[in-house]
């Protein structure tokens, strides 16, 4: 039997995802604008670049950092609207109101502050001192996604530019020309301000081979990437760190106590963003038998609307077909409105209708494949243990998101316990996770296959020791 070489191994999964999403080893249809900062046409050329601005980049220290940061998220949201609708015209996926929200969303990212508050810890006693601080890695590859283009590589870029990084980024081919776009505004207004050129490096046009030669590049320490199974483990396969933002298929369990016109809401506002392209977002919910009608109900006043059986099988084909093994989604429907889901189940939806559902049985794969897509299927349980078995089942081990609808505390402590997902929304939409209706801070890297969580600044950094022995005591 012939082994493959680590690059041919990378190049087949990278190519099989391209692959799945309708996309080429060849550039986009438009060409990069010229004199566009920061785009390089060779891997090499781009590592030498960033490792320049990198340095550059440390010399100028920790306030420098954060008014870098400042500027990105500034230009973010003075540029969202712009941008929102130059991404959903070159993707073809998501909505442009909630394109826009997430570009304004980066405002709260943490920058430098997170590092500062963090970042350091000092140890002193008979034996002198020692200071454990968060250092820069360098040169980091990065590999963005289709569904969020210029928001993941802007969320990378603040918290890899706080922690003292630059990087070299493979953008979706997809979504290529709207991470251009971006990158030139920030290389230049950066080069401007502060004569730091260019930290954020760009790989003009994207390809297999370019994936993988940031893969193995001997000048990239570290990895982050964000996508499917198949790019998360050809970068978990590198002998170098990776940080990898996988897939998720979150399940939502509705109890016999859970208040299910908040439920409802919660579930829209969740599953229908950006027509449900989050890994975060809702993909299928369990509800006790006790309250299923109920729910369908409040789903309803809510302004969900409800398939039929046959709608739903219609919808099913169109969206899914069986290769192999498994379902496979169908990229047609993948970020589409619900209005042209509805169409192809056969019917007609209200203007500014956000979500579809309806009732399936376990083994429809709209319930066990992520589908990204405004339709939600809602499976009837006995009761809440095989609401949690299921969601067991079909979380797939991806330690990513699940969400309750409950005010038994008891089942909301198990169902944490025993999904030991990373977001746990409980009450909310899956969005309150990252600040979106609820405490805590933004990020479009969730790093759940190798353990990091929800990214900020210091995931980015090394841990580097210094002590002085016998020295520096003053007691």
């Amino acid at each position: 039997m012939t082994t493959m070489t680590d690059s041919q191994l990378i190049s087949s999964v990278v190519s099989q995802v391209l692959s799945q999403l309708n996309t080429s080893d060849s550039p986009t249809s438009a060409p990069t604008p010229k004199a566009a900062s920061g785009c390089f046409s060779t891997v090499d050329q781009a590592v030498v670049a960033a490792a320049r601005a990198q340095q550059q980049l440390v010399a100028a220290g920790l306030n420098i950092r954060a008014q870098i940061c400042d500027l990105i998220k500034q230009l973010a949201q003075d540029n969202a609207q712009a941008w929102g609708e130059f991404e959903l015209n070159e993707t073809k996926v998501g909505r442009l109101d909630h394109k826009i929200v997430k570009l304004q969303l980066l405002q709260n990212v943490p920058g430098v502050e997170y590092l500062r508050a963090h970042g350091t810890v000092a140890h002193s006693g008979d034996d002198g001192v020692a200071f454990d601080e968060s250092a820069p890695w360098g040169v980091i590859g990065v590999i963005t996604p289709v569904t969020h283009s210029i928001p993941t590589l802007t969320a990378n870029a603040i918290s890899m530019i706080a922690s003292g990084n630059s990087m070299v980024v493979n953008a979706h081919p997809s979504g290529f020309k709207s991470a251009a776009l971006a990158v030139d505004v920030y290389n230049k207004a950066i080069k401007q301000q502060f004569n730091i050129d260019p930290i954020i490096c760009l790989i003009d046009p994207p390809s297999l081979r370019s994936a993988a030669e940031i893969f193995e590049h001997p000048d990239i320490p570290l990895l982050a990437v964000t996508g499917g199974p198949a790019v998360a483990r050809a970068a978990m396969k590198q002998p170098k760190r990776a940080i990898v933002a996988g897939p998720g298929n979150p399940p939502v369990v509705v109890d016999e106590t859970a208040d299910l016109d908040n439920a409802a809401r919660s579930i829209i506002a969740g599953g229908a963003f950006d027509n449900n392209l989050l890994c975060i977002g809702e993909k299928e919910v369990f509800v006790v038998e006790s309250v299923f009608d109920d729910m369908i109900n409040a789903m309803k006043r809510a302004g969900a609307v409800a398939l039929t059986p046959d709608q739903i099988a219609r919808l099913t084909a169109t969206a899914f077909a069986w290769s192999k093994d498994h379902y496979a989604v169908q990229k047609e429907l993948v970020g589409q409105d619900a209005s042209v889901l509805a169409q192809a189940a056969g019917v007609s939806v209200p203007p500014g209708t956000e979500l579809l559902f309806g009732q399936t049985d376990e083994d429809n794969p709209f319930v066990c494949e992520e589908q990204m897509m405004p339709f939600v299927p809602f499976v009837k349980v006995r009761d809440f243990e095989e609401a949690l078995a299921l969601s067991v089942k079909h979380e797939h081990g991806f330690g990513h998101t699940a969400i309750i609808h409950s005010n038994n505390l008891a089942h909301i402590t198990r169902f944490g316990q025993v999904m030991n997902t990373t977001l746990l929304p409980v009450n909310g939409p899956s969005t309150a996770a990252l600040g979106g209706g609820g405490e805590g801070y933004a990020s479009y890297s969730i790093a759940t296959p190798t353990g990091e969580g929800v990214t900020n600044p210091q995931t980015f950094t090394r841990f580097r020791r210094g002590t002085i022995a016998s020295s520096l005591r003053f007691v």
